[in-house]
């Protein structure tokens, strides 16, 4: 049995550059993100061949999961990425210094890490599904800090595959179980 990860293709949507912006700016970036359209791309997938594909229900997972699995696609709303942490002040910050900011929240942040626990049992919820239908290859199209718990359950539910830190928008992962090697 296999199982590809693969995060939604690239949102056109640019981060703020050049400038400091505030929470309530960095918010309203978060919500047009979420309403942009993606970059559609190709996802190179070698010679596995993919009977089931599970995506988020956000647009930019759909999208892309319709775009590179022919049959039907199942939307899951567990397969949604992890909020963004509460964002408060009026300090502005260059982009870059509020996304280590928001890094920094999953160890500090205690919403933050109630919301990660949640993805975790979403993810298991999820991967509960596909077991229970029996082996075979299944694709499931999610969003980068997902995609990190996912790939760390999956490991400990004895599957091999790759290390990412931040997956790449439209590249396949593969992981396979290590009974079926």
């Amino acid at each position: 049995m296999k199982i590809g990860l693969v995060r939604h293709f690239k949102v056109a949507h640019e981060f703020p550059t050049g400038k400091s912006v505030t929470a309530d700016d960095m918010k309203q970036w978060f919500v047009d993100y979420d309403a942009a359209d993606i970059i559609y791309g190709t996802t190179l997938f070698g010679v596995e061949e993919w009977q089931e594909c599970y995506c988020s229900d956000m647009s930019r997972a759909v999208k892309t999961a319709e775009h590179i699995f022919p049959g039907t696609v199942h939307r899951m709303e567990e397969l949604r990425e992890i909020p963004s942490p509460p964002l408060r002040g009026r300090m502005k910050l260059p982009f870059i210094l509020w996304a280590i900011w928001i890094r920094c929240c999953s160890v500090i942040n205690k919403q933050t890490r109630a919301e990660i626990k949640f993805a975790e049992q979403r993810i298991n919820k999820v991967l509960d599904e596909v077991f229970a239908k029996g082996e075979r290859n299944v694709l499931i199209v999610s969003h980068a800090a997902l995609m990190v718990y996912m790939r760390k359950e999956l490991i400990r539910r004895g599957f091999t595959g790759p290390k990412f830190k931040i997956a790449s928008n439209g590249k396949l992962y593969v992981f396979e179980s290590r009974k079926g090697k």
